[in-house]
C-alpha cells in the first residue's frame, strides 16, 4: 500500500515539483527580491526559455523512449544555428525586396538540412554498427562543435544584417515574423494572439508536443519505438526492424534540433558554436524529470515540457534573487541526479528501500 502511494506521488511528481518551485521562488522573491517573479513579463521570459529547451527535448524524448541517448544535441543545435546565421548574414536580401522570401526560405532550409544531417549521422552509425549511443553521440558532439567553429570562423556570428537603400531607409534581412518568434515584451503586435501574449516560441513547442504525442499514440511507428526501447531482442522476434526504427528516431529528433536551433537563432539574432556544450544536459534532464526512463520504453511529452519549465523556473528565480550562475549550475546538476533517482524509484530501486516499506 505504501509502495503504491509512493509510486503515485512519483508519477505526478514533475507537476507537483513545478508548483512547489514556483511557490518557493515567489515567496523568496517577495521577501528578499524585487517582487517581479510572478509578473506577466517574467512568466513570458520563462515560457520562452523553456521552449528553447522543450523543442529539442521532444526529439530527445523519442530517442530515450527508444532506449538511446544523444549527447550531441547541444552542439548540433548551435551548429544548425550557426549555419542559419551565416546563411542570413551572407546570402539573403533585405526582407522587403522582391525575391527575399526565396532566399530566406533557403537560409531556413540550410538550418533544417543541417539538423537532418546531424540526426542521420547519429542514426546511421548507431543502427549499422550497433555501437552504444552514449559513445557515438559523445564523439559526434565534438565533431559538430568543430564543424560549427569552422563554419563560423572560430568566432560568433552576428546575423542582424541591414541594408541602407537609396532613400536612406535601413532594412533588415530578418523578416519581422522571425524576429518576433522569441519576443517577450509588451508590444501586442509581436504575438500570434495579442490578448494572451504567449511567446510564439512557446506555442511552437506546444504544437510540436501535440505532434509527438500523436506519433507515439496512433501510428505503428510510435508503438515500435516503445517496443524497441523496452526490449530490442523481443522487438526483433516480433518482426520490428530495430535498426531502421532507431535510424528514423534520430532523424526525426534531428528535425526537432533544427527547429530548436531556429528558436535559438531568433532569440540571440546570431549564433556561437561554443555555446552548445552543456545544453544537452538541460535537454536530457527535462526528459527524465518529466517521466522519461533512461533504460528506455517510457517517456511523456507533457512531462518533458514540465521538466523544461522546472529547469528554467529555477534559473529565473536564481537570477531574480541575484544568486550567482555558479550556484545555479550546482542546482541544475543536483536536479539531474534527483531525476535519475526518480527514474530508479519508478522501477522499484533502490531495492533495500522497497523491501523495508512493503
Amino acid at each position: 500500500m505504501i509502495v503504491n502511494a509512493l509510486k503515485r506521488i512519483v508519477k505526478h511528481g514533475p507537476t507537483l515539483a513545478l508548483f512547489a518551485i514556483i511557490l518557493f521562488f515567489a515567496v523568496a522573491d517577495y521577501l528578499h527580491g524585487s517582487g517581479n517573479f510572478l509578473s506577466a513579463r517574467n512568466a513570458r521570459v520563462i515560457m520562452n526559455s523553456a521552449a528553447l529547451v522543450a523543442v529539442p527535448a521532444l526529439g530527445m524524448t523519442l530517442i530515450i523512449i527508444a532506449g538511446g541517448i544523444d549527447l550531441s544535441a547541444g552542439t548540433a543545435i548551435t551548429l544548425c544555428g550557426t549555419v542559419t546565421a551565416v546563411a542570413f548574414r551572407d546570402y539573403t536580401l533585405p526582407s522587403t525586396e522582391s525575391g527575399a522570401a526565396l532566399w530566406i526560405s533557403l537560409a531556413l532550409g540550410c538550418g533544417l538540412l543541417a539538423g537532418l544531417a546531424c540526426g542521420l549521422v547519429n542514426g546511421l552509425i548507431i543502427s549499422i554498427t550497433e555501437m552504444v549511443p552514449f559513445i557515438v553521440t559523445l564523439g559526434t558532439m565534438t565533431i559538430f562543435l568543430g564543424i560549427g567553429l569552422v563554419i563560423a570562423g572560430e568566432s560568433g556570428v552576428v546575423s542582424e544584417r541591414t541594408t541602407t537603400l537609396a532613400d536612406g531607409q535601413t532594412i533588415s534581412h530578418l523578416p519581422d515574423w522571425i524576429r518576433s518568434l522569441c519576443y517577450t515584451g509588451s508590444n501586442t503586435d509581436q504575438y500570434w494572439f495579442p490578448l494572451i501574449r504567449v511567446p510564439s516560441s512557446a506555442l511552437i513547442a506546444i504544437i510540436l508536443g501535440v505532434i509527438v504525442a500523436m506519433i507515439m499514440h496512433f501510428p505503428v511507428f510510435g508503438r515500435n519505438i516503445v517496443a524497441v526501447g523496452s526490449n530490442p531482442s523481443t522487438a526483433r522476434l516480433c518482426g520490428i526492424r530495430v535498426g531502421w526504427t532507431r535510424l528514423w528516431v534520430y532523424v526525426v529528433a534531428g528535425i526537432f534540433v533544427a527547429v530548436g536551433a531556429l528558436l535559438y537563432f531568433t532569440n540571440v539574432k546570431g549564433a556561437n558554436p561554443s555555446e552548445g556544450t552543456g545544453k544537452e544536459l538541460e535537454i536530457i534532464a527535462a526528459v527524465v524529470l518529466g517521466g522519461g526512463s533512461l533504460s528506455g520504453g517510457r517517456g511523456s511529452v507533457f512531462g518533458t515540457i514540465i521538466g523544461a519549465l522546472i529547469i528554467k523556473t529555477i534559473a529565473s528565480g536564481c537570477t531574480l534573487l541575484e544568486i550567482p550562475n555558479t550556484y545555479t549550475y550546482i542546482i541544475i546538476g543536483g536536479i539531474i541526479i534527483i531525476a535519475v533517482l526518480i527514474d530508479g524509484l519508478r522501477n522499484g530501486a533502490p531495492k533495500w528501500l522497497f523491501d523495508r516499506i512493503r
